[in-house]
C-alpha cells in the first residue's frame, strides 16, 4: 500500500513495456487471503523458555517480534506511544494508509504469543526532544539487559533534519512529525489540547518527498488557506529515459494524491529567513538556487518574500535517537546509526552482547520494504545466537 514499488522500476518489460504490475498483485493477493481467513495465527508447538525483548513496534520490531515468536521464544515488544505500529501509526495519514490493517497484523501476533507492551519508554529522551512521545512509564536499559536473554533495538530514525535559519524560533514553524502524529492521534479519537493547526492559514511545507506530502494533503484536510511544497532541487523531468535509467530508481517529478487535491510546488528555491511579528511567523524569505558542475549558488536578485502562517519541516530524517542506543552503551556509525553488521555469522549484533539492532536504528531512514526484511533477518541472528542454529527463513 505505502512501497513505491522499486521492483517495477527494474521490471525486464519496463525497458521497453510497461512492467508486471507487482504491487498491485500482491495488494489483491493478501486482501484476498485475509479476506478468505486464509491469513492464520501460527503458534510455536512448542518453546524455547528464551526471552527476547523487542524495543521500537514499528515494521522492523512488527516483522522481527513475529519471526521470534513462531520460533517459540517470548516475546515482547516495547512501545513508547500509546499504540503499537510505529511509523506506520503515527507517521503516514490515514487517507494513505488505513490503521485497521496495523490492528489487523497486531491481533496476529498477539494470537501467536507476541505481548506489546504500549506507552513504555525505555532508556531516555532529550528534555528538548521533538521526537513523538506519549509514554506513560520508563524502564532502564540495564533492567531490560537482567529481564532478557536478548534484546532488539528496533525504532526508527526519528531525529529530523533541522532548517537553522534566523527566524528559526518563531512560533508556527515545527516539524512534519510533530504535526502528523498528532492529526492520526486525533483521528484515532483522542482529545488534543494545543494541536497544530492548518485551519485559514497560509502553509509553506519545506521538503519534496513523501513525508512532504503527506503534511500537504493534512494541511489541505483542514481546510488551509494556501499550501505550498519548496523542493531544494531542481524539477525533474515528468518522463524518464529508461535507456539510461533502467533498472534503478528514475528520478522523475511524482506527483501524489496530495499534490492533486491541491498545492503549489516550488523547485529549485531556498528558504534563508523565517520573518515574524511578536514572535509569530508571518512570512518568509526565500532565493532560487542553481546547480553547476554539482555546486549549489543562489540566483542574483531571485529573492522573494512569501507569506506563511505555518511552515512545516519535513526535509527527512538524520538519525535514530542517540539517548536510546546510547543506553544500552552500543557503538554508533559516522551518521549516528546503531552500528552493527549484516554479515551472516553474528549478523545485526551491536558492540554489546546479546543486544542487536535492525531496520531504520541500524541502516538509517530507508522504505518501511528495507525494515521488514531487516526485522525478518535480525530475528534469523538472534534465534541462531540463542540456540546455536536457526531454521527461520534469511
Amino acid at each position: 500500500r505505502i512501497c513505491p514499488a522499486p521492483c517495477e522500476a527494474a521490471c525486464t518489460l519496463n525497458v521497453n513495456d510497461d512492467p508486471v504490475g507487482i504491487k498491485s498483485i500482491e495488494h489483491a493477493i493478501i486482501d484476498r487471503a485475509w479476506s478468505e481467513g486464509w491469513v492464520v495465527p501460527q503458534p510455536p508447538k512448542s518453546k524455547t523458555g528464551k526471552k527476547v525483548a523487542v524495543v521500537g513496534s514499528g515494521p522492523a520490531g512488527l516483522a522481527a517480534a513475529q519471526q521470534l515468536a513462531r520460533a517459540g521464544h517470548d516475546v515482547t515488544v516495547f512501545e513508547k506511544n500509546d499504540r503499537v505500529g510505529g511509523l506506520l501509526r503515527y507517521g503516514i495519514p490515514d487517507f494513505k494508509m488505513e490503521k485497521s490493517l496495523i490492528d489487523r497484523r497486531a491481533g496476529q501476533l498477539e494470537a501467536e504469543g507476541v505481548v506489546f507492551r504500549t506507552g513504555v519508554l525505555v532508556g531516555a529522551l532529550p528534555k528538548d526532544t521533538k521526537v513523538a512521545n506519549w509514554s506513560k512509564e520508563t524502564l532502564s536499559a540495564e533492567q531490560l539487559m537482567k529481564d532478557f536473554d536478548a534484546v532488539l533495538l528496533a525504532g526508527g530514525a526519528e531525529q529530523p533534519r533541522d532548517l537553522p535559519a534566523p527566524g528559526r524560533e518563531l512560533d508556527g514553524i515545527h516539524f512534519a512529525m510533530e504535526f502528523l502524529p498528532q492529526q492520526n492521534k486525533v483521528n484515532a479519537g483522542d482529545k488534543l489540547k494545543g494541536q497544530i493547526m492548518a485551519t485559514g492559514k497560509h502553509v509553506i511545507v519545506i521538503g519534496g518527498g513523501d513525508t512532504g506530502s503527506d503534511c500537504v494533503g493534512t494541511s489541505n484536510r483542514h481546510g488551509a488557506a494556501s499550501v505550498t511544497q519548496f523542493e531544494l532541487l531542481p524539477m525533474p523531468p515528468e518522463h524518464e529515459d529508461k535507456a539510461l535509467t533502467w533498472p534503478y530508481w528514475p528520478y522523475k517529478l511524482r506527483t501524489s494524491s496530495s499534490h492533486e487535491e491541491g498545492c503549489e510546488r516550488e523547485f529549485a528555491i531556498s528558504t534563508k529567513e523565517f520573518i515574524g511579528e511578536k514572535g509569530k511567523l508571518t512570512a518568509i524569505k526565500t532565493v532560487r538556487v542553481e546547480f553547476k558542475d554539482g555546486k549549489m549558488s543562489e540566483v542574483p536578485g531571485s529573492e522573494q518574500i512569501l507569506k506563511a502562517d505555518l511552515v512545516l519541516l519535513a526535509m527527512g530524517f538524520v538519525s535514530p535517537v542517540a539517548s536510546v542506543i546510547e543506553a544500552f552503551g552500543a557503538d554508533k556509525d559516522a551518521r549516528g546509526n546503531a552500528k552493527a553488521s549484516t554479515d551472516i555469522a553474528g549478523g545485526y549484533c551491536t558492540s554489546v552482547d546479546k543486544v542487536f539492532a535492525a531496520g531504520d536504528m541500524r541502516r538509517g531512514q530507508s522504505l518501511v520494504v528495507w525494515a521488514i526484511r531487516e526485522g525478518r533477518q535480525a530475528a534469523r541472528a538472534i534465534d541462531e545466537y540463542l540456540m546455536g542454529s536457526t531454521t527461520l527463513p534469511r
